[in-house]
């Protein structure tokens, strides 16, 4: 068994994140879905997709959902899957560097790849003229 992954973000921001993921990588080793949220959305039918989508990748392991911002309303229809039966873990900040981390350990538990998935977000984000002035050293 493995987690699921379920990306709820603005659009087709997660979509077009996997879509790199799945280039770089050439293959997705977890069972990932994305749904979209758009400014026509309807929030209540969304949140019906989200958990239909949740009970298909619900392999017994529980579900990772990733969303890009927090506070937005992809971020609160995540926040709304807590309540459900299934175990569930949420992180706001979506990005490649967090997605690439997540699919190269996916035999972890989901809480240790909840803190790979944080660790890979927040050392994907850099200053990158520091980091070249720190490697010319």
């Amino acid at each position: 068994m493995s987690v699921g992954i379920l990306l709820i973000t603005h659009n087709r921001l997660g979509a077009d994140l996997m879509e790199t993921a799945r280039s770089m990588l050439r293959a997705t080793p977890l069972t990932v879905a994305n749904l979209a949220v758009s400014p026509a959305s309807d929030p209540d039918e969304i949140l019906k997709r989200a958990r239909e989508l949740c009970d298909r990748l619900d392999a017994g392991s529980g579900i990772l959902v990733l969303t890009d911002m927090f506070g937005s309303t992809p971020s609160n229809i995540a926040c709304r899957l807590c309540d459900d039966n299934h175990q569930v873990r949420i992180l706001a900040g979506l990005n490649l560097p967090m997605l690439i981390r997540i699919f190269n350990y996916p035999t972890l538990s989901l809480d240790a790849l909840k803190d790979k998935a944080l660790s890979g977000g927040h050392d994907g984000v850099l200053n990158c003229q520091e980091v070249s002035t720190h490697g010319a050293d």
